[in-house]
């Protein structure tokens, strides 16, 4: 097996994003064919596993833009965000994130031009995340930052020869899209919007469409088909009765993670989580 790559990490800091449980997700990722993330986000169980053979999607197309123009046109990107440094202020940054109230304006954006913006945002605003409101417009604000890493051109480079040394299909849709085809010898990592255990925590604004009860009930099908294929997944969810009895026949383990992302300041700080599997540990 060739020696990962150090460098290799996620570029975004993302809603619910995985870096602080890779401890205790990494271990319980069998060796597989090809892996499969449908829900790929910042890439952070990815870019640790560094697979040869993988198939990512994500249905947020900003973000599923950064990471072919990072494949494709790492120069431009470095080049576009070292412009981003140079001018970065409060008022700059809010002339950015106003780019996509305007849709003409927005839609004339290039693919190198629309991937800085989200970099540059995600690495300038409050909290660092990546946030829309309903109408898909981009609503957290300015972090007060005094000097981020908006160029960060070492992880750049590190994913482009990451991206373009192997063999990962990058798609953007439909999770349902993503795990057709797959097979047996396959491996299926689901990290979708999470379950909201309380009207203060759905704070998942990622993408303007919702995923509520409905959405998981509509997952876990997928699931079950998966596991009646004889393909091995992982799933990560709300620890909460809804989830749990929806799982009840999977292995289900409780995780704690620190998440710093409730709309309510003191609902912060270490909650329950739980990895959902179907199969057994070697």
């Amino acid at each position: 097996m060739a020696a990962k790559n150090p460098l290799v990490t996620p570029i975004l800091k993302w809603v619910g994003g995985k870096r602080q449980l890779l401890d205790q997700i990494i271990p319980l990722i069998p060796e597989c064919s090809t892996y499969c993330e449908p829900f790929i986000g910042g890439g952070a169980v990815l870019f640790d596993m560094q697979p040869k053979k993988a198939i990512i999607n994500d249905s947020n197309s900003e973000l599923i833009n950064v990471y072919t123009v990072i494949k494709n046109n790492p120069r431009a990107l470095i080049e576009r965000l070292m412009e981003h440094k140079n001018n970065n202020s409060e008022k700059y940054f809010y002339e950015i994130r106003a780019l996509d109230r305007d849709k003409s304006q927005f839609d004339s954006l290039t693919e190198v031009e629309r991937a800085a913006r989200i970099i540059y945002l995600n690495k300038t605003c409050y909290n660092g995340l990546f946030r829309v409101n309903s109408s898909g417009e981009f609503n957290a604000p300015w972090g007060k930052y005094k000097n981020p890493n908006i160029s960060n051109e070492a992880t750049i480079k590190a994913l482009n020869e990451y991206l373009n040394k192997t063999n990962i299909t990058i798609k953007c849709g439909d999770y349902r899209e993503a795990l057709k085809g797959i097979r047996k010898g396959a491996f299926v990592y689901l990290d979708p919007p999470y379950m909201p255990i309380s009207t203060s925590s759905s704070f998942t604004g990622y993408t303007a469409i919702g995923f509520g009860e409905k959405e998981q009930i509509e997952l876990k099908k997928q699931c079950d088909l998966l596991n009646k294929k004889g393909v091995k997944f992982l799933l990560s969810n709300s620890s909460c009765e809804f989830i749990e009895e929806l799982y009840k026949e999977y292995k289900v383990t409780k995780v704690a993670a620190k998440r710093a992302i409730n709309a309510n300041p003191d609902k912060r700080g270490e909650v329950d989580e739980v990895l959902v599997r179907n199969y057994e540990l070697d």
